[in-house]
């Protein structure tokens, strides 16, 4: 089996549970490292988190590194109200058994990526993009030698969920954002018009709870917590599952169908700050479209993605 290396940075959050559990026991990635930021909640809960996840999970062997505080030009802005105080939905905070890894994060991302293989090394990017914005910044070459960069951003034809325009991620520090997609780097986003298509419905959370392993019980409390949460502030009975779309793409690429684009982010203007133009048109957007706009997902599939993985 070829594996896929790779790098997740994230703000854990609820459906950043998920994700790192489905990531944690995917035998088909090498999982180099998780590294954090702060965003859902701020940075020293977003890294604990990690790191209680990978307790939960029994992968002592990847590395958590802790990232940047606050966006690159602005103050921090929490989703507390979507994933609790702690982060962590109902489960109980605990001090894991294992420190973060030495070194900020936008190190890691750099050494990591600079000492193998151009193209080698994914990036899962569920959070503010701060910590990527950062790492290119140190290294300009890195953005060259990324491979595919998935990330969990942006909203076209949905709409927004922090602002009428703006999903949260991209909202939370839109200049890192738009100095990420200004790069050469293959980013490849998975916005609201595709995570809204992948619902936790009652049948998909309990066919998780049925599993009955540590993974599968904290995959699915945090499908629960956000089930009870959007059915009280959003009125939704079942919650999109956000964030472990990029991690299923890149290990079921069949998921999820995308179309070429050009993406650029609104920085300038309080009321529309984080909107995403996304551009399909080549002769529009006057250049090469070297972005790509997840449009659609398989919601079956990627349920019972998690499922494997987690059991």
């Amino acid at each position: 089996m070829k594996r896929q290396s790779l790098i997740i940075d994230c703000d854990p959050g609820v459906d950043d549970a998920v994700a790192l559990m489905l990531a944690f026991g995917a035998e088909e990635l090498d999982l180099l490292a998780v590294t954090t930021v702060g965003g859902n909640v701020p940075v020293e809960k977003t890294a604990r988190n990690a790191r209680m996840l990978r307790q939960i999970a029994g992968r002592p062997d990847v590395p958590v590194f802790m990232g940047a505080a606050r966006p690159l030009a602005r103050t921090l802005g929490t989703a507390t109200d979507f994933h609790g105080p702690e982060g962590t939905g109902d489960l109980t905070p605990f001090e894991p058994d294992l420190p973060c890894a030495d070194g900020h994060a936008a190190d890691a991302i750099v050494d990591l990526v600079m000492s193998r293989p151009a193209k080698s090394v994914a990036v899962a990017v569920l959070g503010p993009m701060t910590n990527l914005a950062l790492a290119i910044r140190k290294e300009p070459a890195l953005a060259g030698r990324l491979g595919p960069v998935a990330v969990m951003g942006g909203a076209r034809s949905e709409g927004g969920n922090i602002t009428a325009s703006a999903e949260f991620n991209i909202w939370a520090d839109p200049e890192a954002a738009a100095e990420v997609l200004a790069t050469g780097a293959e980013v490849v986003l998975f916005g609201l018009d595709a995570t809204h298509q992948v619902r936790a419905t009652e049948e998909r959370i309990a066919a998780v709870e049925a599993i009955g392993t540590a993974m599968a019980d904290t995959a699915a409390s945090m499908l629960r917590f956000s089930q009870r949460v959007e059915r009280t502030i959003v009125g939704w009975d079942a919650s999109p599952l956000h964030d472990p779309c990029p991690v299923a793409w890149l290990l079921k690429p069949e998921l999820f169908a995308l179309k070429p684009c050009r993406v650029q982010v609104e920085t300038g203007s309080d009321l529309t700050r984080g909107h995403t133009a996304v551009e399909f048109r080549e002769a529009v957007a006057g250049e090469p479209l070297k972005h790509r706009w997840a449009v659609s997902a398989d919601a079956d599939g990627v349920f019972a993605l998690i499922r494997e993985k987690v059991s």
